[in-house]
Protein backbone atom coordinates (compact mmCIF):
# COMPACT_ATOMS: atom_id res chain seq x y z
CA UNK A 1 0.00 0.00 0.00
CA UNK A 2 1.73 3.28 -1.10
CA UNK A 3 1.83 6.15 1.26
CA UNK A 4 -0.41 9.31 -0.44
CA UNK A 5 -1.00 13.11 0.00
CA UNK A 6 -4.45 14.40 0.25
CA UNK A 7 -4.35 18.26 -0.42
CA UNK A 8 -7.16 19.77 1.86
CA UNK A 9 -5.92 23.65 1.81
CA UNK A 10 -2.67 25.44 0.69
CA UNK A 11 -3.18 24.05 -3.01
CA UNK A 12 -3.26 26.46 -5.66
CA UNK A 13 -3.89 29.29 -2.74
CA UNK A 14 -1.84 30.80 -0.44
CA UNK A 15 -4.21 29.57 2.34
CA UNK A 16 -5.58 27.48 4.53
CA UNK A 17 -2.58 24.87 4.13
CA UNK A 18 -3.75 21.63 4.99
CA UNK A 19 -1.85 18.48 4.15
CA UNK A 20 -3.16 14.50 4.92
CA UNK A 21 -0.52 12.32 4.63
CA UNK A 22 -2.35 8.38 4.91
CA UNK A 23 -0.83 4.82 5.24
CA UNK A 24 -2.84 1.93 6.16
CA UNK A 25 -5.95 3.51 7.79
CA UNK A 26 -3.82 6.01 9.79
CA UNK A 27 -3.68 9.81 9.10
CA UNK A 28 -1.30 12.38 9.86
CA UNK A 29 -2.55 16.63 9.01
CA UNK A 30 0.27 18.72 8.58
CA UNK A 31 -0.47 21.89 9.23
CA UNK A 32 -3.93 22.80 10.02
CA UNK A 33 -5.05 26.56 8.87
CA UNK A 34 -7.42 28.95 8.22
CA UNK A 35 -9.01 30.02 4.91
CA UNK A 36 -8.70 33.68 4.14
CA UNK A 37 -9.10 35.88 1.37
CA UNK A 38 -12.12 35.27 -1.17
CA UNK A 39 -15.35 34.62 0.21
CA UNK A 40 -15.72 31.01 -1.65
CA UNK A 41 -12.10 30.34 0.05
CA UNK A 42 -13.51 31.33 3.67
CA UNK A 43 -16.10 29.47 3.25
CA UNK A 44 -14.44 26.04 3.06
CA UNK A 45 -14.13 27.14 6.94
CA UNK A 46 -17.39 26.11 7.62
CA UNK A 47 -17.53 22.95 5.16
CA UNK A 48 -16.95 19.70 7.28
CA UNK A 49 -13.76 18.69 6.55
CA UNK A 50 -13.08 16.20 3.32
CA UNK A 51 -11.59 13.59 6.19
CA UNK A 52 -13.34 13.30 9.36
CA UNK A 53 -11.36 15.16 12.29
CA UNK A 54 -12.17 11.89 14.67
CA UNK A 55 -10.21 9.90 11.61
CA UNK A 56 -7.22 11.87 11.87
CA UNK A 57 -4.56 10.58 14.23
CA UNK A 58 -2.00 13.66 15.00
CA UNK A 59 -1.05 17.26 13.58
CA UNK A 60 1.64 18.60 13.16
CA UNK A 61 2.32 22.59 12.78
CA UNK A 62 4.88 24.15 10.91
CA UNK A 63 4.66 27.64 12.68
CA UNK A 64 1.83 29.83 14.43
CA UNK A 65 0.63 32.03 11.55
CA UNK A 66 -3.20 31.33 11.43
CA UNK A 67 -3.28 30.37 7.55
CA UNK A 68 -1.11 27.37 9.12
CA UNK A 69 -2.50 26.71 12.65
CA UNK A 70 -5.99 28.68 12.90
CA UNK A 71 -8.32 25.47 12.53
CA UNK A 72 -7.34 23.56 15.27
CA UNK A 73 -9.98 25.05 17.99
CA UNK A 74 -12.72 23.97 14.84
CA UNK A 75 -10.43 20.79 14.56
CA UNK A 76 -10.89 19.71 18.19
CA UNK A 77 -14.32 20.86 18.22
CA UNK A 78 -15.29 18.37 14.87
CA UNK A 79 -13.93 15.51 17.01
CA UNK A 80 -9.67 15.50 16.80
CA UNK A 81 -8.69 13.89 20.18
CA UNK A 82 -5.22 13.50 19.39
CA UNK A 83 -2.10 15.33 20.03
CA UNK A 84 -0.70 18.75 17.83
CA UNK A 85 3.23 18.29 17.74
CA UNK A 86 5.13 21.77 17.41
CA UNK A 87 8.26 23.57 18.44
CA UNK A 88 8.25 25.57 21.54
CA UNK A 89 7.78 29.00 19.97
CA UNK A 90 4.66 27.73 18.05
CA UNK A 91 2.99 26.30 20.81
CA UNK A 92 3.74 29.90 22.80
CA UNK A 93 2.85 31.89 19.59
CA UNK A 94 -0.53 29.77 19.21
CA UNK A 95 -1.26 30.11 22.60
CA UNK A 96 -1.13 34.02 22.34
CA UNK A 97 -2.56 33.32 18.43
CA UNK A 98 -5.78 31.44 18.29
CA UNK A 99 -7.92 32.47 21.42
CA UNK A 100 -7.25 35.99 20.37
CA UNK A 101 -8.69 34.62 17.05
CA UNK A 102 -11.06 33.28 18.72
CA UNK A 103 -11.99 36.26 20.17
CA UNK A 104 -11.94 38.26 17.09
CA UNK A 105 -14.59 36.04 15.85
CA UNK A 106 -16.98 36.44 18.67
CA UNK A 107 -16.35 40.03 18.28
CA UNK A 108 -17.22 40.15 14.82
CA UNK A 109 -20.15 38.25 15.20
CA UNK A 110 -21.83 40.16 18.02
CA UNK A 111 -21.27 43.27 16.00
CA UNK A 112 -22.71 41.79 12.95
CA UNK A 113 -25.61 40.80 15.12
CA UNK A 114 -26.08 44.49 16.34
CA UNK A 115 -26.04 46.35 13.42
CA UNK A 116 -27.68 43.47 12.09
CA UNK A 117 -25.90 43.57 8.23
CA UNK A 118 -25.14 40.14 8.54
CA UNK A 119 -26.90 37.90 6.13
CA UNK A 120 -26.88 34.61 8.90
CA UNK A 121 -29.31 35.25 11.85
CA UNK A 122 -27.52 34.94 14.14
CA UNK A 123 -24.49 35.39 12.65
CA UNK A 124 -22.27 32.82 14.52
CA UNK A 125 -18.14 32.88 15.26
CA UNK A 126 -16.62 29.70 13.98
CA UNK A 127 -15.05 28.94 16.72
CA UNK A 128 -14.86 31.39 20.72
CA UNK A 129 -11.68 31.95 22.98
CA UNK A 130 -12.74 29.12 24.87
CA UNK A 131 -12.69 26.94 22.07
CA UNK A 132 -8.95 27.75 21.50
CA UNK A 133 -8.25 28.05 24.62
CA UNK A 134 -9.45 24.08 25.18
CA UNK A 135 -7.23 23.06 22.47
CA UNK A 136 -4.27 24.16 23.53
CA UNK A 137 -4.25 21.04 26.26
CA UNK A 138 -3.86 18.64 23.17
CA UNK A 139 -0.23 20.69 21.87
CA UNK A 140 3.03 18.54 22.39
CA UNK A 141 6.37 20.54 22.00
CA UNK A 142 9.08 18.35 20.24
CA UNK A 143 13.11 19.77 20.07
CA UNK A 144 14.37 20.48 17.28
CA UNK A 145 16.46 18.27 15.13
CA UNK A 146 15.14 15.29 17.28
CA UNK A 147 13.24 12.03 15.77
CA UNK A 148 9.76 11.88 17.54
CA UNK A 149 6.94 9.58 16.65
CA UNK A 150 3.32 11.13 16.02
CA UNK A 151 1.87 8.31 15.08
CA UNK A 152 2.80 4.73 16.00
CA UNK A 153 5.50 3.30 13.29
CA UNK A 154 6.17 6.96 11.56
CA UNK A 155 9.18 9.49 12.15
CA UNK A 156 9.13 13.06 12.08
CA UNK A 157 11.94 15.82 12.54
CA UNK A 158 11.79 19.79 13.01
CA UNK A 159 14.62 22.05 11.33
CA UNK A 160 14.15 25.79 11.21
CA UNK A 161 12.36 27.71 8.66
CA UNK A 162 13.09 31.27 9.62
CA UNK A 163 10.35 33.07 8.87
CA UNK A 164 9.01 33.55 11.83
CA UNK A 165 9.85 32.45 15.66
CA UNK A 166 9.01 28.32 16.16
CA UNK A 167 9.13 28.26 12.37
CA UNK A 168 9.81 24.95 10.90
CA UNK A 169 10.38 22.39 8.14
CA UNK A 170 9.17 19.27 9.34
CA UNK A 171 10.70 15.82 7.92
CA UNK A 172 8.24 13.11 8.09
CA UNK A 173 9.59 9.50 7.40
CA UNK A 174 6.78 6.79 7.07
CA UNK A 175 7.03 3.11 5.40
CA UNK A 176 10.19 4.03 3.78
CA UNK A 177 9.51 7.41 2.24
CA UNK A 178 11.32 10.35 3.48
CA UNK A 179 8.42 13.41 2.98
CA UNK A 180 10.10 17.57 3.61
CA UNK A 181 7.43 20.20 3.97
CA UNK A 182 9.74 23.25 3.72
CA UNK A 183 6.51 24.98 5.79
CA UNK A 184 7.04 28.64 5.33
CA UNK A 185 10.62 29.44 4.28
CA UNK A 186 12.22 32.90 5.46
CA UNK A 187 14.89 34.99 3.49
CA UNK A 188 18.53 34.58 4.43
CA UNK A 189 19.00 37.81 5.11
CA UNK A 190 16.01 38.55 7.16
CA UNK A 191 16.44 41.52 9.10
CA UNK A 192 14.96 39.43 12.43
CA UNK A 193 14.83 35.02 12.16
CA UNK A 194 18.08 33.75 11.19
CA UNK A 195 18.38 31.99 7.76
CA UNK A 196 16.38 28.54 7.05
CA UNK A 197 18.32 25.33 7.69
CA UNK A 198 19.78 22.87 4.90
CA UNK A 199 17.17 20.65 3.93
CA UNK A 200 17.66 17.15 4.57
CA UNK A 201 17.52 14.25 1.73
CA UNK A 202 13.69 13.35 0.72
CA UNK A 203 12.20 11.54 -1.91
CA UNK A 204 9.53 13.97 -2.02
CA UNK A 205 9.10 17.89 -0.75
CA UNK A 206 6.33 20.32 -0.39
CA UNK A 207 7.21 23.67 -1.02
CA UNK A 208 5.87 26.89 -0.85
CA UNK A 209 5.16 29.50 -3.16
CA UNK A 210 4.01 32.20 -1.70
CA UNK A 211 6.72 34.81 -3.68
CA UNK A 212 7.28 31.57 -6.69
CA UNK A 213 7.12 34.05 -9.54
CA UNK A 214 8.77 37.28 -7.92
CA UNK A 215 12.46 38.29 -6.68
CA UNK A 216 12.30 41.05 -3.35
CA UNK A 217 13.72 44.45 -4.96
CA UNK A 218 17.28 45.85 -3.69
CA UNK A 219 15.05 48.20 -1.50
CA UNK A 220 15.68 47.90 1.82
CA UNK A 221 13.07 48.16 4.38
CA UNK A 222 15.09 51.32 6.33
CA UNK A 223 14.65 53.58 3.63
CA UNK A 224 11.17 52.64 2.23
CA UNK A 225 10.08 52.98 5.55
CA UNK A 226 11.78 56.39 6.99
CA UNK A 227 10.40 57.58 3.86
CA UNK A 228 6.87 56.69 4.19
CA UNK A 229 7.05 57.85 7.74
CA UNK A 230 9.16 61.16 7.42
CA UNK A 231 6.34 62.04 4.84
CA UNK A 232 3.47 61.77 7.11
CA UNK A 233 5.17 63.42 9.92
CA UNK A 234 5.73 66.27 8.25
CA UNK A 235 2.11 66.86 7.04
CA UNK A 236 1.04 66.19 10.85
CA UNK A 237 -0.87 62.69 9.53
CA UNK A 238 -1.32 59.45 10.73
CA UNK A 239 0.24 56.53 9.43
CA UNK A 240 -2.05 53.29 9.86
CA UNK A 241 0.58 49.96 9.57
CA UNK A 242 -1.60 47.22 9.21
CA UNK A 243 0.93 44.24 10.81
CA UNK A 244 0.99 40.54 11.49
CA UNK A 245 0.90 40.57 14.87
CA UNK A 246 3.52 37.52 14.71
CA UNK A 247 6.87 39.10 12.87
CA UNK A 248 5.73 41.71 10.52
CA UNK A 249 5.14 43.96 13.78
CA UNK A 250 8.35 42.64 15.45
CA UNK A 251 10.64 43.61 12.12
CA UNK A 252 8.94 47.48 12.08
CA UNK A 253 9.32 48.12 15.58
CA UNK A 254 12.80 47.04 15.24
CA UNK A 255 13.21 49.35 12.12
CA UNK A 256 11.48 52.72 13.83
CA UNK A 257 13.93 52.13 17.06
CA UNK A 258 16.58 52.01 14.63
CA UNK A 259 15.65 55.21 12.29
CA UNK A 260 15.24 57.42 15.52
CA UNK A 261 18.18 56.18 16.53
CA UNK A 262 19.76 57.61 13.61
CA UNK A 263 17.59 60.73 13.16
CA UNK A 264 16.08 59.66 10.14
CA UNK A 265 12.36 60.00 11.21
CA UNK A 266 11.10 62.89 13.97
CA UNK A 267 12.16 61.35 17.53
CA UNK A 268 8.99 62.11 19.10
CA UNK A 269 7.06 61.07 16.58
CA UNK A 270 4.25 58.79 18.80
CA UNK A 271 4.07 55.15 17.74
CA UNK A 272 1.61 53.12 19.12
CA UNK A 273 1.19 49.31 18.85
CA UNK A 274 -3.07 48.55 19.31
CA UNK A 275 -2.95 44.68 19.23
CA UNK A 276 -2.22 42.91 22.82
CA UNK A 277 -1.14 39.75 20.54
CA UNK A 278 1.28 41.59 19.14
CA UNK A 279 2.45 43.12 22.10
CA UNK A 280 3.28 39.86 23.99
CA UNK A 281 4.23 38.15 20.67
CA UNK A 282 7.09 40.86 21.29
CA UNK A 283 7.76 39.98 24.81
CA UNK A 284 8.54 35.84 23.41
CA UNK A 285 12.10 37.52 21.34
CA UNK A 286 13.50 37.87 25.07
CA UNK A 287 12.53 33.94 25.73
CA UNK A 288 13.53 32.37 22.21
CA UNK A 289 16.81 34.06 21.82
CA UNK A 290 18.80 32.04 20.03
CA UNK A 291 15.97 31.88 17.05
CA UNK A 292 16.71 35.50 15.54
CA UNK A 293 19.51 38.22 14.98
CA UNK A 294 18.67 40.35 17.65
CA UNK A 295 21.19 41.48 20.65
CA UNK A 296 19.15 41.36 23.90
CA UNK A 297 19.69 45.52 23.60
CA UNK A 298 17.51 45.38 20.42
CA UNK A 299 15.15 43.42 21.79
CA UNK A 300 14.97 45.92 24.67
CA UNK A 301 14.97 48.62 22.17
CA UNK A 302 11.93 46.96 20.26
CA UNK A 303 9.89 47.02 22.98
CA UNK A 304 10.39 50.52 23.89
CA UNK A 305 9.75 51.89 20.71
CA UNK A 306 6.03 52.03 20.98
CA UNK A 307 3.33 52.68 23.68
CA UNK A 308 1.57 49.48 24.01
CA UNK A 309 -2.27 50.13 23.45
CA UNK A 310 -3.41 46.83 25.51
CA UNK A 311 -7.51 47.69 26.46
CA UNK A 312 -10.39 48.33 24.76
CA UNK A 313 -10.77 51.60 25.72
CA UNK A 314 -6.99 52.45 25.36
CA UNK A 315 -7.48 51.58 22.09
CA UNK A 316 -10.95 53.80 21.30
CA UNK A 317 -9.30 56.83 22.73
CA UNK A 318 -6.52 56.71 19.75
CA UNK A 319 -9.32 57.43 17.92
CA UNK A 320 -9.29 60.44 19.42
CA UNK A 321 -5.97 61.98 19.04
CA UNK A 322 -4.79 63.57 15.87
CA UNK A 323 -0.98 63.30 14.17
CA UNK A 324 1.15 63.40 13.64
CA UNK A 325 1.79 59.76 15.07
CA UNK A 326 2.05 56.01 13.79
CA UNK A 327 -0.17 53.48 14.90
CA UNK A 328 0.75 49.90 14.43
CA UNK A 329 -2.41 47.07 14.56
CA UNK A 330 -3.53 43.78 13.25
CA UNK A 331 -4.27 42.00 10.71
CA UNK A 332 -1.82 42.12 8.16
CA UNK A 333 -4.25 42.01 5.74
CA UNK A 334 -6.91 44.01 7.13
CA UNK A 335 -9.52 41.07 7.53
CA UNK A 336 -10.54 42.23 10.87
CA UNK A 337 -9.04 43.10 14.34
CA UNK A 338 -8.26 46.46 15.42
CA UNK A 339 -7.41 48.24 12.28
CA UNK A 340 -10.71 48.12 11.05
CA UNK A 341 -11.60 51.05 13.33
CA UNK A 342 -8.68 53.11 12.43
CA UNK A 343 -9.14 52.53 8.79
CA UNK A 344 -12.40 53.38 9.18
CA UNK A 345 -11.38 56.57 10.94
CA UNK A 346 -8.31 57.83 9.03
CA UNK A 347 -9.10 56.46 5.59
CA UNK A 348 -11.12 59.59 4.58
CA UNK A 349 -8.21 61.95 5.11
CA UNK A 350 -5.86 62.66 2.55
CA UNK A 351 -3.14 63.78 5.29
CA UNK A 352 -3.43 60.12 6.17
CA UNK A 353 -1.52 57.23 5.01
CA UNK A 354 -1.97 53.45 5.37
CA UNK A 355 1.08 51.93 5.18
CA UNK A 356 1.16 48.12 3.70
CA UNK A 357 4.01 45.71 4.93
CA UNK A 358 3.74 42.57 3.15
CA UNK A 359 2.03 40.18 0.43
CA UNK A 360 -1.77 40.76 0.34
CA UNK A 361 -3.69 38.05 -0.22
CA UNK A 362 -6.66 38.23 -2.48
CA UNK A 363 -10.11 39.03 -2.03
CA UNK A 364 -8.81 41.24 1.21
CA UNK A 365 -9.26 44.36 1.84
CA UNK A 366 -5.30 44.78 2.21
CA UNK A 367 -5.18 43.29 -1.11
CA UNK A 368 -8.33 46.03 -2.31
CA UNK A 369 -5.91 48.86 -0.88
CA UNK A 370 -3.33 48.00 -2.55
CA UNK A 371 -4.78 48.00 -6.31
CA UNK A 372 -6.02 51.20 -5.74
CA UNK A 373 -9.54 51.03 -4.36
CA UNK A 374 -11.65 54.13 -3.64
CA UNK A 375 -13.50 52.96 -1.02
CA UNK A 376 -13.53 50.43 1.61
CA UNK A 377 -16.00 48.19 2.73
CA UNK A 378 -15.62 47.87 6.85
CA UNK A 379 -18.28 47.04 9.08
CA UNK A 380 -21.07 46.78 6.64
CA UNK A 381 -20.10 50.25 5.28
CA UNK A 382 -18.39 51.80 2.66
CA UNK A 383 -15.80 54.00 3.72
CA UNK A 384 -13.75 56.03 1.26
CA UNK A 385 -9.97 56.46 0.34
CA UNK A 386 -8.64 59.61 0.75
CA UNK A 387 -5.87 58.21 2.75
CA UNK A 388 -2.32 58.13 0.56
CA UNK A 389 -1.37 53.94 0.16
CA UNK A 390 2.04 52.85 0.17
CA UNK A 391 2.68 49.24 0.00
CA UNK A 392 6.08 48.26 0.63
CA UNK A 393 8.30 45.64 -1.40
CA UNK A 394 10.74 44.87 1.35
CA UNK A 395 9.15 43.90 4.50
CA UNK A 396 8.08 40.30 3.29
CA UNK A 397 9.53 37.56 5.79
CA UNK A 398 9.10 34.47 2.83
CA UNK A 399 11.77 34.05 0.84
CA UNK A 400 11.46 35.41 -3.21
CA UNK A 401 11.51 33.16 -5.89
CA UNK A 402 15.10 32.81 -6.69
CA UNK A 403 15.72 31.73 -2.65
CA UNK A 404 13.53 29.24 -2.91
CA UNK A 405 15.23 27.59 -6.08
CA UNK A 406 18.46 27.79 -4.10
CA UNK A 407 16.63 25.78 -0.99
CA UNK A 408 16.10 23.15 -3.03
CA UNK A 409 19.07 23.21 -4.61
CA UNK A 410 20.97 22.57 -1.38
CA UNK A 411 19.52 19.39 -1.05
CA UNK A 412 21.71 16.46 -1.05
CA UNK A 413 20.09 14.64 -3.11
CA UNK A 414 17.45 15.85 -5.43
CA UNK A 415 14.45 14.22 -4.72
CA UNK A 416 11.93 12.33 -7.10
CA UNK A 417 9.21 14.82 -6.99
CA UNK A 418 8.28 18.03 -5.95
CA UNK A 419 4.77 19.74 -4.57
CA UNK A 420 4.25 23.54 -5.32
CA UNK A 421 1.86 24.42 -2.43
CA UNK A 422 0.66 27.41 -0.43
CA UNK A 423 0.76 29.94 -3.43
CA UNK A 424 -1.93 31.47 -6.00
CA UNK A 425 -1.92 30.02 -9.27
CA UNK A 426 0.06 32.41 -11.05
CA UNK A 427 2.82 32.55 -8.31
CA UNK A 428 2.69 28.46 -8.03
CA UNK A 429 3.16 27.59 -12.21
CA UNK A 430 5.79 29.74 -12.45
CA UNK A 431 8.10 28.11 -9.65
CA UNK A 432 6.86 24.72 -11.33
CA UNK A 433 8.03 25.67 -14.60
CA UNK A 434 11.24 26.82 -13.10
CA UNK A 435 11.90 23.78 -10.36
CA UNK A 436 11.62 21.76 -13.79
CA UNK A 437 13.80 24.44 -16.07
CA UNK A 438 16.18 25.14 -14.08
CA UNK A 439 16.57 22.20 -11.32
CA UNK A 440 15.46 18.91 -13.61
CA UNK A 441 13.43 18.30 -10.69
CA UNK A 442 9.66 16.50 -11.96
CA UNK A 443 7.32 19.18 -10.15
CA UNK A 444 3.34 19.49 -9.74
CA UNK A 445 0.93 22.01 -8.33
CA UNK A 446 -2.12 19.95 -7.28
CA UNK A 447 -5.54 20.98 -6.95
CA UNK A 448 -7.87 21.17 -3.77
CA UNK A 449 -8.95 17.92 -2.20
CA UNK A 450 -6.27 15.78 -5.00
CA UNK A 451 -4.48 12.97 -3.87
CA UNK A 452 -0.95 12.17 -4.79
CA UNK A 453 1.95 9.70 -4.13
CA UNK A 454 4.39 10.80 -1.98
Amino acid sequence: MSVNIRFLGGASTVTGSKYCVEYEGQRLLVDCGLFQGYKQLRLRNWNPMPVAAAKIDAVILTHAHLDHSGYVPMLARQGFTGRVHTTAGTRDICNILLPDSGHIQEEDAFFANKHRFSKHEPALPLYTKLDAIQCMRQFHVEKWGNWFEPVKGWKAMFSSAGHILGASSLLLEVAGRRILFSGDLGRPDDSLMNPPDQPPQADTVLIESTYGDRSHPLDKLNDELSSALSKVAARGGVAVVPVFAVGRAQAILHCIAQLKAQDKIPHGLPVFLDSPMAIHTTALFQKHMPEHRLSATEVNAMDHVATMVETPEQSKALLKRHGPMVILAASGMATGGRVLHHLANYLGDHRNMVVLTGYQSPGTRGASLADGSTSLRIHGKDVPVRAEIVQLTSASAHADANQLLSWLQRMPVAPSQVYVVHGENKAADTLRQRIERELHMRAVVPEHDSVWPA
